[in-house]
């Protein structure tokens, strides 16, 4: 279930005048609430409390972030709209686990619920990445982004969503740009492997041992791009 909170309907820019402003205060921002329930209901209030109990709440978690995910892509394939993006744990306002009733989970509440503690965006060691650094290069135009960082990077949302077509795919171009902007014997290792699961995609016919082949060659090509950008 799906409810946008917090914040006036977005309209339409296209057809409409400017108007003139003498501030520039900030809007509201529209929050989104989703909520991930079970298939299968509990018995009872006792049978849900003992579920919370013993439940695995980080497990729980990357089940509903998958799940979610899921229902973004389907949506973003139905509207033919590149903007809809994929969502990740760490950009979640507010995590909770929880039971009640399908009226109480329909408006966002719960009978009894556990919230998980907020986890920050991670931050590498500055011995070994500074991504604000970099930012502020290629923001500046003294450094150029490789085609094929932005190709692995989809190629890692597409495998780790479990897309393993689209990932053997989107690893085939990458490994390719890839290898045409560096000399790495590690990464081309992986290239008969990759253009293997490539071509069993296009046919329909991707062994489902290919998910292993591929978190390699993705593994192998995140390992290149890292020790260039270390300037290794």
């Amino acid at each position: 279930m799906l409810k946008t909170l917090g914040a006036p309907e977005r309209r339409r820019r296209s057809g409409r005048k400017p108007r003139a402003v003498t501030d520039a205060e900030p809007e509201a921002v529209p929050t989104s609430r989703a909520t991930i329930v079970r298939a299968a209901p509990f018995t009872g209030t006792e049978d849900a409390a003992g579920w919370l109990a013993a439940a695995e709440l980080d497990d729980e978690l990357q089940t509903a972030i998958a799940v979610l995910n899921r229902a973004l892509h389907a949506h973003r394939v139905a509207t033919a709209d590149p903007y809809v993006t994929e969502v990740s744990a760490e950009r979640a306002l507010v995590v909770r686990v929880g039971y009640g009733t399908g009226e109480e989970l329909a408006d966002g509440r719960f009978g009894e619920c556990l919230e998980l503690p907020a986890s920050g965006p991670r931050r590498p060691r500055r011995s070994m990445e500074a991504p604000e650094e970099r930012f502020a290069t290629l923001l500046g135009g003294r450094e150029e982004v490789l085609p094929a960082e932005e190709l692995v990077l989809r190629a890692r949302a597409d495998l780790n969503a479990g897309r393993l077509a689209e990932a053997a795919l989107q690893s085939r171009i990458a490994i390719e740009a890839l290898l045409a902007a560096l000399d790495s014997d590690a990464v081309a290792a992986h290239r008969e492997a990759v253009a293997s699961a490539a071509n069993a995609a296009l046919r329909g016919e991707l062994p489902g041992g290919s998910a292993a082949a591929l978190e390699d060659a993705v593994a192998a090509m995140e390992l290149a791009l890292k020790r260039r950008r270390l300037g290794g």
